[in-house]
């Protein structure tokens, strides 16, 4: 259980580390959050792709795979629909946070659910290799997450500790569904198919409904195309590294 707990942490935290090196900025130009957003948008699409979708066929088959990425993509569709634009604004001068940026972050917090839960299971396996290699492959993929999610924080102008408390916070969701995993993997792991197709689903309606299409506005759409064949390619290679 300790074990878990570590590795589980570690794994989490890569998300805060992703987001460290936009502390250092005050702005960003409209080239740089296009090119930064596609690269992400890159990333997200080879995890859901390559990562997600292949694992969940493995553990449930492709009727699971099919219902839980239709279940996520409806879910999200259905969250993009009834979620407004909120503006929060009092003395103090906090800025707007947008729904864009909200949609990311249930996005992200549902995206970990799944992710935790897969440590949690690899933990708990009898092959005692297995849970600190998937930890490492998870953390290799949240680094990216946090980035998306600092760039949109810093894109709705969410004050940097406040940035970096939503960012830990969608982490932390992480170790919580790893050790619900860890204690119930005997009971559920028949489920975990579900929940990575679920999660695949969420992301790949965030990239092609909201991402892709804010990199394509401002006059840079080559730079971010590249950019998004770049952060593709880098997650390929994360996962044949460590996965």
């Amino acid at each position: 259980m300790t074990a878990a707990l570590i590795g589980s942490f570690i794994s989490a935290m890569a998300t805060v580390l992703g987001a460290v090196p936009l502390l250092f900025v005050k702005s960003l130009s409209e080239r740089w959050k296009d090119v930064l957003i596609a690269f992400t948008a890159g990333i997200m699409v080879s995890a859901s792709t390559f990562g997600l979708l292949p694992q969940a066929l493995n553990e449930s088959g492709i009727i699971p795979l099919t219902v839980g990425l239709l279940i996520g993509i409806v879910a999200l569709d259905l969250l993009e629909k009834n979620i407004p634009h909120i503006d929060v604004e009092n003395e103090r001068g906090i800025s707007s946070f947008d729904s864009k940026s909200l949609l990311v972050i249930i996005a992200l917090f549902i995206h970990n659910i799944p992710e935790g839960l897969s440590t949690g299971f690899s933990y708990a396996s009898e092959n005692a290799g297995l849970g600190p290699m998937v930890a490492i492959a998870i953390g290799a993929q949240n680094m990216p997450e946090g980035l998306v999610l600092a760039v949109f924080l810093i894109h709705s102008k969410v004050s940097k500790l406040k940035l970096m408390l939503l960012v830990t916070l969608t982490g932390l969701m992480e170790v919580v569904s790893a050790i619900v995993g860890y204690f119930t993997a005997s009971y559920i792991q028949e489920l975990i198919g579900y929940g990575l197709a679920f999660a695949s689903g969420a992301m790949l309606f965030i990239v092609y409904k909201e991402l892709i299409p804010e990199t394509h506005g401002h006059g840079y759409e080559r730079s971010a195309t590249y950019s998004f064949i770049i952060g593709l390619l880098v997650m390929i290679y994360i996962s044949y590294f460590f996965g």
